[in-house]
Formats: structure tokens, C-alpha cells, sequence
């Protein structure tokens, strides 16, 4: 069984048996990962406390095929955790704040669910990072970090949505009108009936998320925040085609 260690963050943890635990990982090399931790919810455990969910670590594992013995992308055996070792411990730092941990809960799951197991996702791996280093520092409300992650994290997949000209046309912008199946801002002559009308506030805010302008960002206002969630959110469940358990639960207060 080769051994391979590598960077990870732990998105999200299941009781097996007794004491053990299977964590799905995003590595910085091979992408996503899960792994049996032998004994960790253990008290006497020497890494079960780094193997929470939103905690930034190095990790070596056992694999349980050999190279070459699987495509990349096809599922594959659960891996062993046999070392790891803290590199941050975001989900620790953050679990007694209910908004930030909500925040962490929803991002965590959107990497889950954007990745495929053994298919390497570098810039992913490196926007979560960057997001839950950012929720610690408390540079930012909580709810713009996850808004910037969300929609970073959907240019990265290929589902940016369109903020400064038409999603049908391309014709320049600002537009008034928003709709999610159709791409993002409508003009007049494409606008679908039904389409959304933000305030021009929030597109700009969406602008300066996406473009890591947390000047403009950190000066917006409350309306534009809470709408801006609404549209970021809808558009991240329709391209997923299914919601997100933890984005009802997130406090943007």
C-alpha cells in the first residue's frame, strides 16, 4: 500500500463503528479524498482533533490501490489516515461563532459538492483556504466571505454569472434585470418574463466579490448584502440542480 502525504482541508466527517471516522479531505494535489482515521474519536486519539471539519492540516495516508490502478475521476477505495499534522485549525477557531461557523458549514459543503474524488482542483483548494484564513481574521462580515467564495468558486466551475452585459446578448451594461436559468443580467430586448429586479447596488457588490474589491465590498450597504446572498445563493443551487443543506442555516445578521 503506497504512502502519500500531501496538503488537506476536512470538509466533512462520518462516524464508523465505534471510534472511528471517514473524512472526505480536498488535497492540494490529488484532489478529493476519503479516508478511514483508525480511533480518532478517541480521547487517548494523537490526531483526532485535527481531523474536524474546516481544519487546514498536512496529512499522510495509506492508499488502498496502487498507482495506475484506477482512472482518475473513477471511485476508489477509502484511504488511511496515518499521519497529519495542524496547519490551521479554522473549525475550532470559529465553532463557537455561530455565524462564521454557519459560513464555514456552507462552504465546506460547496467544495463537496463541486469536486470529484482523485480529480486534483488546485484553484478550489486554494479559494477555501484563503476563505476560512479570511472568517478567522475577522477582516470581513462572514457573509461577504461566503458570498466571495460562493461566487469565486462558481467562476471556477464554468457558471460565472453575467454582471456587466447581457447573458444572452453580451450587450454592455449596467442591466436592471436578473435571471438565474437564463445567466445572470438581462438587457430589455432579452429579459425573460419573471426576471428579478436587484438593486443596481447589488450587481455592483456581486462586481466587487468576484473581482476581490473588498473596498467597495466592506462599504456596501445591509439591502444590498441580503439581496446579493439571495441572487448568489440561487445561482449557485440551479447550476448544482439541487440545494444546499447548510445554506438555510447560515446567520448573516
Amino acid at each position: 500500500m503506497p504512502l502519500y502525504r500531501d496538503e488537506a482541508v476536512v470538509l466533512r466527517v462520518q462516524k464508523l463503528g465505534e471510534a472511528d471516522r471517514i473524512v472526505t479531505l480536498l488535497t492540494r494535489k490529488h484532489g478529493r479524498v476519503r479516508a478511514v482515521g483508525k480511533g480518532v474519536r478517541r480521547t487517548t486519539s494523537k490526531f483526532g482533533a485535527s481531523l474536524e471539519p474546516g481544519s487546514h492540516i498536512e496529512v499522510q495516508l495509506h492508499s488502498r490501490m496502487p498507482d495506475g490502478a484506477h482512472p482518475p475521476g473513477s471511485q476508489r477505495g477509502l484511504d488511511l489516515v496515518t499521519q497529519t499534522e495542524s496547519l490551521g485549525a479554522y473549525g475550532a477557531q470559529l465553532a463557537s461563532d455561530y455565524s462564521r461557523w454557519t459560513a464555514v458549514s456552507a462552504i465546506c459543503e460547496t467544495t463537496e459538492r463541486l469536486t470529484e474524488e482523485g480529480e486534483p482542483a488546485l484553484r478550489l483548494y486554494l479559494l477555501i483556504v484563503g476563505a476560512l484564513r479570511a472568517l478567522v481574521e475577522r477582516v470581513h462580515p462572514s457573509g461577504l466571505i461566503l458570498d466571495a467564495f460562493l461566487i469565486r468558486a462558481m467562476s471556477n466551475a464554468g457558471w460565472e454569472p453575467a454582471l456587466t452585459e447581457c447573458a444572452k446578448c453580451s450587450a454592455p451594461g449596467p442591466h436592471t434585470a436578473f435571471n438565474v436559468p437564463a445567466g445572470g443580467a438581462m438587457c430589455e430586448n432579452c429579459r425573460p418574463t419573471g426576471s428579478a429586479r436587484p438593486q443596481r447596488e447589488s450587481v455592483e457588490l456581486m462586481v466587487a466579490l468576484l473581482g476581490g474589491d473588498w473596498t467597495a465590498a466592506d462599504a456596501s450597504n445591509e439591502p444590498a448584502r441580503r439581496e446579493t446572498s439571495g441572487l448568489v445563493a440561487a445561482h449557485l443551487q440551479w447550476h448544482l440542480e439541487r440545494g444546499l443543506r447548510s445554506l438555510p442555516l447560515v446567520d448573516r445578521s
